[in-house]
């Protein structure tokens, strides 16, 4: 391993494969729900079953990725990911050959073990491939891939399953994993803290050496870290359920044709997802030379913009408003991802970064987008959807009030390790 920063050209290579991976990781999660017609008929599933499938996934993948962010921290990082990437890759390449149910559901739950792997070690490698002042754009580009695998998933799992069937269309997308992940073994892996100067950088966490379980309890203990990530599951919570519930409710409470809905606001997920979270990026590194809490005050001013919009969007009764209403959240929304994510890796020691990043991973979903769209549904089923929903821009509130009390805070004491 080198002991020096890598070139400007190895790090926008290492940014390239792991967007690349992350791309692939949004397009698997989200190539079920086109294929869900297919696998009913093919396996006589029933819609719970069916709806298992994503669950199973989650759960895994929240539950391993604390133990592969522990790993991260602690040795190389590219075979991790590699074997993270490939262990993904042989699991979807599995879901194609699924002969029944429980092995379908099997292969499903073993691609969160390759993904958490990808998830909690990407950033912290990125961390110190970037210097801090850049890591807004980096983690923007990083997860800009997010709307568009997502959108892929959707697309091609559709088109695919139509020409080649769904075993067809697991095969297809499984495969260029093994790919990626022997690309991920020629990026560069530099030293942590590399990027990182400062002598408060690079001092050591208070459960250094203490193994993964102090390191963990050390972050849950500290307030400036854990309220950010608060912040960020209700964020998530409000996004999570916007995302999940929206095309329905343009169908059920707007009257807008079931193709029309999933087709319009699949769109606005996509336009707004690239230009948001790049937009994000580029000014949240500008407000950071404003403020060592540029970050922190950049995402609270977005997402606290983003509730109204959100609020008119489930509540106005015409096309031309709620439209507009719709792009306007979703674009607020999208812009917090990259700073955000930022704030996180810089808040704590690069010899804690991985753990950092998977925790919080772990947290925001366990908070955020698991438990938003059931409840969400109960409360629809216990009154209706139109006010279900309307915890969505609550929630999104929240999250924008948490992060301006950071933003506070860090102002007073800047957020380093």
């Amino acid at each position: 391993m080198s002991t020096a920063a890598p070139s400007p050209r190895a790090a926008n290579r290492a940014l390239f494969v792991l967007s690349a991976i992350n791309l692939l990781n949004y397009l698997d999660r989200y190539l079920v729900p086109p294929l869900v017609p297919d696998l009913k008929g093919a396996m006589a599933l029933s819609d719970q079953e069916v709806g298992w499938l994503w669950p199973a996934f989650m759960l895994v993948y929240m539950v391993t990725a604390p133990a592969f962010g522990a790993w991260g921290d602690r040795g190389s990082r590219r075979r991790p990911i590699a074997l993270g990437v490939l262990v993904w890759s042989l699991a979807t390449v599995l879901s194609g050959l699924a002969r029944n149910y429980p092995q379908l559901l099997g292969a499903r739950a073993l691609v969160g073990v390759g993904e958490a792997a990808y998830v909690a070690i990407a950033p912290a490698l990125l961390a110190d491939c970037f210097p801090r002042s850049a890591r807004g754009r980096v983690y923007a580009v990083l997860n800009m891939a997010i709307p568009v695998g997502a959108a892929l998933g959707y697309v091609l799992g559709g088109l695919i399953g139509q020409h080649a069937g769904w075993r067809g269309a697991f095969f297809i997308c499984g495969a260029p994993g093994a790919l990626l992940a022997a690309a991920v073994l020629l990026i560069p892996d530099p030293p942590r803290g590399v990027q990182d100067r400062s002598a408060a950088a690079l001092m050591p966490p208070a459960a250094a050496g203490q193994g993964a379980v102090a390191v963990y309890w050390s972050l849950l203990r500290r307030a400036p870290y854990m309220l950010v990530v608060l912040g960020y599951a209700a964020y998530t919570f409000g996004l999570g359920g916007l995302g999940f519930w929206m095309p329905a409710f343009l169908e059920r409470v707007r009257g807008v044709p079931p193709v029309a809905a999933t087709r319009d606001f699949g769109m606005v997920v996509v336009i707004t997802g690239i230009v948001g979270t790049l937009l994000g990026g580029w000014l949240g590194d500008y407000c950071l030379k404003r403020s060592p809490a540029g970050y922190l005050w950049f995402s609270a001013a977005v997402t606290l913009a983003a509730a109204p919009c959100a609020l008119l969007a489930l509540t106005a009764p015409a096309a031309a408003e709620y439209y507009p209403a719709i792009v306007a959240a979703e674009l607020l929304l999208f812009m917090s991802t990259g700073p955000i994510n930022a704030v996180i890796a810089n808040m704590v020691s690069p010899l804690e970064r991985a753990s950092a990043i998977a925790l919080s991973m772990f947290l925001i979903h366990l908070l955020g987008d698991v438990p938003s769209p059931p409840l969400i549904g109960h409360l629809s089923d216990a009154s209706s959807l139109g006010r279900a929903v309307l915890v969505v821009p609550v929630t999104i509130g929240i999250g924008g009030i948490v992060w301006l009390l950071s933003a506070r805070s860090a102002a007073r004491a800047p957020l380093t390790a």
